[in-house]
């Protein structure tokens, strides 16, 4: 679907709560949602959850793209990524 709207970030939110490591939430005020035709959407199951979804009972690994050069600089400067011997890293 597509959805047309206003986003707002909120970086006290208390949703932000429940999402374990999360900088900020977005929330999106929808106008107008516009569905896509049933006939071009397939039927998936979970297989399993990337590595890179957050959980509480452990440390969310490091994708070895923050670790470029041409990321960096761009990175929130608390961002594991900018210590490489914090977080495990992982190419995916």
């Amino acid at each position: 679907m597509r959805v047309d709207g206003e986003a707002t970030i909120d970086l006290e939110d208390p949703l932000r709560d429940e999402y374990p490591e999360a900088q900020f939430v977005v929330r999106v005020h929808a106008r107008t949602v516009y569905p896509n035709c049933p006939r071009y959407i397939h039927r998936y199951d979970l297989v399993r959850r990337s590595s890179f979804v957050p959980r509480s009972d452990s440390l969310t690994p490091v994708p070895q793209w923050k670790r470029s050069d041409w990321a960096r600089d761009a990175l929130p400067k608390d961002d594991p990524a900018r210590d490489p011997g914090e977080r495990d890293v992982r190419g995916r």
